[in-house]
């Protein structure tokens, strides 16, 4: 393999469009998954003015390239998905049939391992490396949403048939509800990662938006918008006041959903549910082709979905001190993580530790749930 490693910055404007006509042929090659918005020139682009060590290798053949690898590496050599811990769609962009050999490209990008988490199927040469699979639900919206609305009238009638009533109710009782699909106003964006910030405390876990790089990074990606990207930021409000919002990420065939959160005070309603489903009526108005609800059980994916994609998690390695070192600390951690999440009895006294922790350190305040967060 012919392999070049850059900068984001060094990056030509005619490898980039490279990179975004492998994405938007993907569907047609039959790798949807690769057209993933994680997976963009544009989120590593804002990624690396975030963060440092990031590169991307191109694989070349015959002078044209035929593979997109970006990654974040450490001065030790330790390699990292870009944007591991906020991704939900890792791997490699590549053409049809494309495959490569592992050891060949960590050596050519400097690396000892590459640690990923949301790995996307169809990378064998990764994936045979995974030491664990999980779920990835989403919407289908390709045949419209009327179809899909139809679909989960029949799979989630109750579920269905309440969510719309608690719409209803929200209009009789609050004032007009209005969905704006794509919101501009910067001042929203605030209001959704005040209450987002506020319910990473109140159930006890690490406030992202409190780590200065995705705060930047996700305002960085608001404003970003291409043919084939776009950062969007969607907002539910009845009688003019936001009462759900969320943040994610849009390719040409995909909405990756990230960051929703809602105004406890309207908690009754459930305004998420609510939300959700006025992002499927959007996204399939403007053509998409599925929902990505990223990895994680929870009750509202499950009611939601249509189908489930997988997501993978391990490394691959070089032989290498430094990979046998970082592997040795980090597998524990993450076979006890997985341990808790597979067994609800574990999960729910964890789950109820952290509220816990999260109503002392906020003083006792704010014990209202938030029961539609995402990958927390």
């Amino acid at each position: 393999m012919d392999i070049s490693v850059y900068r984001p910055g060094e990056l030509t404007a005619a490898d980039r469009a490279a990179w975004s006509a492998m994405q938007a042929r993907a569907v047609e090659d039959g790798s949807p998954q690769l057209a993933n918005p994680f997976l963009a020139p544009e989120f590593a682009l804002a990624v690396g003015r975030c963060r440092r060590g990031i590169r991307i290798a191109v694989v070349r053949e015959e002078g044209e390239p035929v593979a997109f690898f970006p990654f974040q590496r450490t001065s030790m050599g330790v390699g990292r998905a870009i944007g591991l811990g906020v991704s939900d769609a890792q791997g490699l962009v590549h053409r049809p049939g494309f495959q490569w050999d592992t050891r060949e490209l960590l050596l050519a990008c400097g690396l000892s391992l590459w640690e990923f988490d949301h790995l996307i199927e169809g990378q064998k040469p990764f994936e045979v490396a995974a030491s664990g699979s999980f779920a990835s639900p989403v919407i289908d919206v390709d045949q419209g949403y009327e179809r899909y609305l139809a679909a989960l009238r029949k799979q989630s009638p109750k579920f269905t048939r309440t969510t719309l009533a608690k719409e209803r109710r929200l209009g009789r009782d609050m004032g007009e509800v209005r969905y704006v699909h794509d919101e501009r106003d910067p001042a929203m964006l605030r209001v959704l990662t005040g209450w987002k910030s506020a319910q990473y405390r109140r159930t006890g876990r690490a406030d992202r938006f409190a780590r200065p790089w995705i705060a930047h990074l996700v305002e960085q990606l608001f404003h970003t918008r291409t043919e084939s990207f776009a950062g969007l930021l969607s907002v539910l409000y009845a009688a003019g006041r936001p009462v759900a919002a969320h943040f994610g990420l849009r390719s040409s065939t995909v909405l990756a959903c990230w960051f929703p959160a809602y105004d406890p005070e309207f908690s009754r309603y459930s305004p998420g549910l609510i939300l959700h489903m006025r992002m499927a009526e959007g996204a399939a108005a403007q053509g998409l082709a599925y929902l990505d609800l990223g990895r994680g059980g929870k009750a509202y994916k499950d009611s939601l979905k249509t189908r489930e994609l997988s997501v993978s998690e391990g490394w691959v390695t070089r032989r290498h001190p430094v990979a046998l070192g970082y592997r040795a600390r980090r597998a524990p951690l993450r076979a006890l993580r997985n341990s808790v999440l597979a067994r609800p009895e574990l999960f729910e006294q964890a789950d109820r530790l952290l509220r816990r922790m999260g109503r002392i350190r906020a003083g006792g305040q704010g014990t209202a749930r938030h029961g539609h967060g995402v990958n927390s």
